[in-house]
């Protein structure tokens, strides 16, 4: 038996939650036992099998005292698995008593094992971000101590969580993280392909959520693109990408009605637009990593990606040759590796075909399920 312990899960929409659903989903299929302990909203799945406890509230300590008490109602010792994010525990993301309470939990004999999406914050910015640093080291050095295993993400991890480990703690591992996406219905492909390149034109996609440390590495990229390839259109796949097309119409109005936004859409509407696009232009201001579920999604399609290499990005990404890589802020490069695509169909089926063999080698779930059920 599986005890997964979440800052989020559906109906809410995140990387983390649909993480742990996919998860947890294959791993019941796999013959597990899984329950989800997540916050207040947590709410079971149709026709999932997992058992879903919304008992961790607002991760305050009376939710935790009340989560203990059904917790111990559980065979023991209990496998909690946590998949550690730390502002999503609230207390604006220094949630020391829940990390006392794990540590408690496995010195009462329940065996502790992290999934860290994210570590720390650096100790750049304000004095607040500097508090908010120390604080969070305080709480990693309380988690890995109570941890029997520890995964990451991204192997950029590993080093930043090594000097906190106790000595007699174990290697910490690589989990990297699949895409939740299905694979797209031809038809709505099709349909999509009609909307947004309705003469069968050329079609770059960015999926995300347009936050502002992406779409600074596209505001100039994108006019560029346009401007090297005339015929090309632009759709933003995902939440907010409405109010990045408003943004770049605002600078430049030439190219309205080049670009379309989608808005938020359900896992099967995101498949058929990521598989409609020609190419992915997905930058990152620390580089793409493991823990990137959007680029994920373009390799798991085998839709061709350009994205950015920096200081977090792994030496898979250079080896495997999965992606385009462009340095970051190096927009010549990211925009000549996208013209390049679009005018050699042949290479991007190539491109497309080697991202896909990559993921399955790499990424592809059954992986992670095979790591949490050892």
């Amino acid at each position: 038996m599986i005890h997964f312990l979440t800052p989020e899960y559906p109906p809410r929409h995140g990387g983390v939650a649909d993480y742990t659903h996919q998860i947890a989903t294959e791993l019941v299929r796999s013959g597990e036992t899984v329950h989800v302990w997540g916050p207040s909203d947590s709410a079971p799945q149709p026709g999932s099998a997992i058992v879903v406890h919304p008992d961790l509230g607002r991760f305050r300590s009376a939710d935790l005292r009340r989560a203990s008490l059904l917790l111990d109602e559980h065979p023991s010792p209990r496998r909690l698995v946590v998949q550690w994010v730390p502002h999503g525990f609230g207390r604006r993301a220094m949630n020391l008593p829940f990390c006392f309470w794990l540590w408690r939990r496995s010195i009462a004999g329940d065996t502790v094992e992290l999934i860290v999406h994210e570590p720390f914050v650096t100790f750049s910015g304000g004095v607040r971000q500097c508090a908010v640093a120390v604080v969070q080291r305080v709480m990693t050095l309380m988690l890995l101590s109570a941890a029997r295993r520890v995964w990451v993400t991204t192997r950029a991890w590993a080093p930043l969580l090594e000097p906190y480990l106790p000595g007699s703690s174990p290697a910490v591992e690589w989990l990297p993280v699949p895409s939740s996406l299905q694979c797209a219905d031809a038809a709505a492909v099709r349909k999509v392909r009609e909307r947004y390149a309705p003469a069968n034109e050329c079609l770059v996609g960015h999926f995300g959520t347009h936050g502002s440390l992406i779409t600074s590495l596209l505001v100039d990229a994108i006019p560029q693109l346009a401007e090297a390839s005339p015929s090309v259109r632009f759709v933003f796949v995902g939440s907010n990408g409405e109010t990045f097309r408003a943004a770049l119409v605002a600078r430049h109005p030439n190219l309205a009605g080049r670009m379309s936004a989608t808005g938020t859409l359900s896992s099967s509407d995101v498949s058929a637009h990521i598989a409609a696009c020609d190419v992915l232009l997905q930058p990152y201001p620390d580089g793409v990593t493991s823990r990137r579920t959007t680029v994920m999604a373009g390799l798991f399609a085998r839709v061709p990606v350009v994205t950015t290499q920096g200081t977090l990005t792994e030496g898979l990404w250079q080896d495997e040759r999965a992606v385009k890589l462009a340095a970051v802020g190096d927009v010549r490069g990211i925009v000549q590796h996208v013209v390049q695509l679009l005018a050699d169909p042949a290479e991007r089926r190539r491109q497309g075909e080697a991202g896909r063999a990559v993921y399955d080698r790499w990424f592809d779930v059954r992986h992670a399920v095979a790591a949490l059920a050892s």
